[in-house]
Order: C-alpha cells, then sequence, then structure tokens
C-alpha cells in the first residue's frame, strides 16, 4: 500500500459555538478533525491550539492506528485543558508517520445549519 500523507498540518480556522439548536450530540455545534492513517504503524499525533489573546495550549496527544481513521471533536479535548467555546483558535497537528488531516464545523446555533469542511495545510 502507497504511504500518503504529511507528518506536520495546520488548520488556521477554529471555532466552536457555545450554542446549538439541541442536546442531540449529532446537532451540538463542534468542530472536527479527520484524521487518516493509511500506513501500517500507528500514529502518534500532537495537537497545539494557537489563539491571538494568549499563549498556546497543548500537546494534547492522540493515537490513530494503523490503517485507520480517527473523526476527532475539538469539543471532546480535555487534557491539558477543554477548547474554549465561542473563542478564535487556530490547530498544528505532528504526527511520527505520514497522516491527512481534514477538517469539519457544524454550527447549529440557528434551524438551519451550517456545515463546512476543508483539507488542513499540510507540509514534511
Amino acid at each position: 500500500m502507497t504511504v500518503v500523507g504529511r507528518k506536520v498540518w495546520a488548520i488556521a480556522e477554529g471555532y466552536i459555538p457555545s450554542h446549538s439548536t439541541s442536546d442531540d450530540r449529532t446537532l451540538i455545534s463542534h468542530e472536527t478533525a479527520c484524521l487518516l492513517n493509511a500506513s501500517n504503524r500507528d500514529a502518534q499525533v500532537r495537537i497545539t491550539l494557537f489563539f491571538a489573546d494568549r499563549d498556546p495550549v497543548g500537546p494534547y496527544q492522540v493515537r490513530v492506528p494503523a490503517k485507520r481513521t480517527l473523526h476527532l471533536r475539538f469539543n471532546d479535548l480535555e487534557d491539558p485543558a477543554p477548547v474554549p467555546r465561542d473563542t478564535d483558535y487556530s490547530s498544528l497537528f505532528e504526527s511520527d508517520v505520514p497522516i491527512i488531516v481534514q477538517h469539519t464545523r457544524l454550527d447549529s446555533r440557528k434551524a438551519e445549519l451550517a456545515l463546512l469542511s476543508t483539507v488542513a495545510f499540510g507540509q514534511d
């Protein structure tokens, strides 16, 4: 199998609204990083968050098993600190094996849901 991906990725845009139209987990406003590890080795990924008005937070550490995907909600990150709501941030992903990172957001503050998805910026 061909290895695809990069070891360093950045998502410059991040924001989790504090309000949602529902308490149903599928409809709660959230940010997700979709991580694909197509390699034969587990990926150890470190995530650092950057803010306009405070020091970076991190690293958050996650494992993506070999030949698997992980859809990681920023809302669920707790250690070293919960991701603040209603706050602009950017994120940097550093992996020990090449991975692919895609970003999605569900904004359910209004009944007309907004969903966006972008591929992160990657470099070796």
